[in-house]
């Protein structure tokens, strides 16, 4: 992991390099993805089948393509008590946190005659995509499903790819505890073309939501405008900011774990010591060598990981909101004096015993986070993001008399007459 000082000459190098992760299409991908939309558009099943089997090595039929009740509650019964209690026990605390942030319809009566609101409704059918490439994540089928059925979203379609046929049985008891009767096999771009589109087995969808690899994550973004989308998710980023006191294994243990989800995961730690940067940078080592399966967090460590050393507390903040992480942890003796000056974060973890891991599984607030810079105008998975509103207006002849003369005023100016007409010739004086 490197390390380099703000005041090094090779800082602004460094920082240029860090600003250029922000999410670009992939001209190589994007020619791919765009055929295999078109093909999926197209041909329906029979393209999403082939895919399936080419990438997935895995032979799909409109008999195998979903996952059954019954398979999922086959699959979950050798799964210990303490772990389904685990799952139950997220669930339970995401539901209760997003619950929380449930908008309401609401109509304001100003005067007599005149009646303004806004309808709130849930979106009808929504896509979950749950990666199950190099790793399945039962997680993220909570952190995505579990706000859309708070939203109370009539129809939710998951899909998760099964590469060889292999299903992870934690994902199948996820689904379970949510009440999930069916996960259609697919995945890929393929996967997000059929729930953009619609295929004689994957019915259409209004939105599409969750994480996935390059190939997802550009599918979704050529799609959006066909049906809505989340966000345009890249790899898992980490961002410390230290004050150079506490444990520099907990520090080194964070930054690994968002390391080990991607070989270009983004691991960050800005502290005021150097002498903290080096331990740190020493920790880590040492528990890359005790972490099994520790190559992807290698890779990501070698390419990606950065220790920056500031001289003041201020100046890992400033550079902390340009950089705009997607999970933040303040490991500072006084966490709270630093929280009003985050501008730029997808999620911020206060003190020494907040790992970024509690918000991954059990905290409750969503772990669908904006990456790649995003943080800066986009805002985490939440409820609201599977509403829809729509505004009321009701005026009564009196209220229209009194305000019309504005309306044509504001039309003709304009040059659009025929909007003042319509107001016109509904007024007593005109």
């Amino acid at each position: 992991m490197k390390i380099i000082a703000i005041s090094h000459v090779s800082f602004k190098r460094e920082m240029k390099k860090l600003f250029e992760r922000r999410s670009q299409l992939n001209e190589a991908v994007g020619k791919k993805v765009k055929t295999i939309l078109k093909n999926v558009k197209e041909k329906g099943d029979k393209a999403l089948f082939e895919y399936t089997r080419r990438f997935d090595h895995f032979d799909l039929s409109t008999k195998n393509i979903m996952i059954t009740a019954d398979e999922i509650a086959s699959a979950v019964l050798p799964i210990e008590r303490e772990t389904a209690d685990s799952f139950a026990y997220a669930a339970r605390r995401i539901k209760e946190f997003h619950g929380k942030g449930l908008d309401r319809s609401w109509l304001l009566c100003q005067r007599e005659g005149e009646v303004l609101g806004q309808m709130v409704r849930p979106l009808e059918k929504v896509g979950v995509y749950v990666p199950g490439g190099k790793a399945s994540y039962p997680s993220s089928l909570l952190m995505n499903v579990i706000p859309a059925q708070v939203a109370g979203v009539k129809e939710i379609v998951v899909v998760s790819p099964t590469p060889r046929g292999e299903v992870n049985p934690f994902l199948l008891l996820a689904a379970q505890i949510l009440g999930i009767t069916g996960i259609y096999r697919v995945g890929g771009a393929q996967a997000v073309g059929a729930l953009a589109y619609g295929t004689r087995s994957v019915p259409r969808v209004d939105k599409i939501v969750g994480p996935g690899n390059i190939y997802v994550a550009t599918a979704k973004r050529l799609v959006f405008g066909e049906v809505d989308i989340d966000m345009i998710a890249g790899p898992s980023e980490i961002l410390i900011v230290s004050d150079g006191k506490g444990s520099p294994s907990f520090l080194a243990a964070d930054l690994l774990s968002q390391a080990e989800h991607d070989e270009m995961a983004l691991p960050i730690l800005i502290t005021t010591s150097s002498a903290f940067a080096r331990k740190v940078q020493k920790e880590v080592s040492h528990q890359l060598r005790t972490i099994e399966e520790s190559r992807i967090a290698a890779a990501s460590v070698k390419r990606q990981g950065l220790i920056i050393v500031v001289n003041k507390l201020k100046e890992a903040l400033d550079l902390a909101n340009d950089i705009a992480p997607e999970h933040l942890e303040l490991a500072v003796e006084k966490p709270w004096e630093l929280l009003g000056h985050v501008r730029n974060a997808g999620a911020v973890f206060l003190g020494h015993y907040t790992p970024e891991a509690v918000g991954d599984y059990i905290a409750g607030p969503n772990h669908t986070l904006p990456t790649g810079g995003t943080a800066r105008f986009f805002s985490p998975l939440s409820v609201s993001d599977f509403l829809k509103k729509t505004s009321v207006l009701s005026f009564s002849q009196e209220v229209l008399d009194e305000v019309g003369g504005h309306v044509i005023r504001c039309a003709e100016k304009e040059g659009l007459n025929a909007h003042a007409r319509a107001v016109k010739v509904r007024l007593k004086h005109p």
